[in-house]
């Protein structure tokens, strides 16, 4: 999922700069409004965890590799917005200090797992689990269908993007030179088989936990004590 430098042509990373420096600047002034001070602890966390899993790149036989992300239970943990921090600090890090993924792709590298997992996970898990009750079985299932719906989606945008190159750098052959036809099968097949199922998983495990200590922690979710003030006062 990590897009390396020199598979994307300037037409394509320059122009997902353009879109993500707004987008970091946005994110930025939602945090300070939105995040509550019990959840500031919980981004450094979400950002250290996000940087452990993907570390651990699994090969698969097409000879290439991939790896879980973490974006889906991070935005259901803290929202989308505070998951773009997260996750981009992740992946700054690194691509400066360890070389996975690329300098001139950050941006797009940010898009693709800091923008469309967080968003495709929360707003699939809140349309799946709707009204129901924050302790139901029902908000899990949502949870782990988020994880790999997001983790697949995310994937599709990465070889769409590097599909695209041969038509947009079309007088050179410098970047990826295969077409969607190979990009966007070769991204999605193994992620939707492989590594979107352990996003599910990772997102189900943890999701079940919290969801047994402190429903709370979760974004947008009442505590059990404002829950109960808010009965009370439907009462009177």
């Amino acid at each position: 999922m990590h897009i390396p430098d020199g598979y994307l042509g300037p037409d394509t990373f320059i122009a997902f700069w353009i879109i993500m420096i707004p987008i970091w600047y946005y994110a930025g002034q939602k945090l300070t409004i939105e995040l509550k001070s019990r959840q500031v602890p919980l981004l450094a966390l979400s950002a250290a965890f996000s940087f452990v899993i993907m570390m651990f790149n699994i090969p698969t036989p097409w000879g290439s590799s991939g790896h879980a992300v973490g974006g889906g239970i991070i935005a259901i943990i803290i929202g989308p917005w505070a998951s773009i921090i997260a996750i981009s600090v992740t992946l700054v890090l690194q691509a400066l200090i360890f070389g996975d993924g690329g300098v001139t792709t950050i941006a797009t590298n940010c898009f693709n797992m800091g923008v469309v997992i967080p968003f495709v996970a929360y707003y699939t898990y809140r349309l799946i689990s709707r009204n129901s009750e924050i302790t139901a079985p029902t908000r899990v299932i949502a949870a782990t269908i988020a994880g790999w719906i997001s983790l697949t989606i995310a994937s599709f945008f990465a070889g769409f993007e590097l599909g695209i190159q041969p038509i947009l750098e079309h007088t050179t052959n410098a970047y990826m030179p295969y077409s969607l036809s190979a990009t966007v099968p070769a991204m999605v097949l193994e992620h939707a088989l492989i590594f979107s199922i352990l996003e599910a998983l990772i997102t189900a495990i943890i999701f079940a936990h919290i969801q047994r200590t402190d429903t709370s922690v979760f974004y947008g979710e009442k505590s059990k004590e404002e829950r109960n003030k808010m009965m009370r006062k439907s009462t009177i």
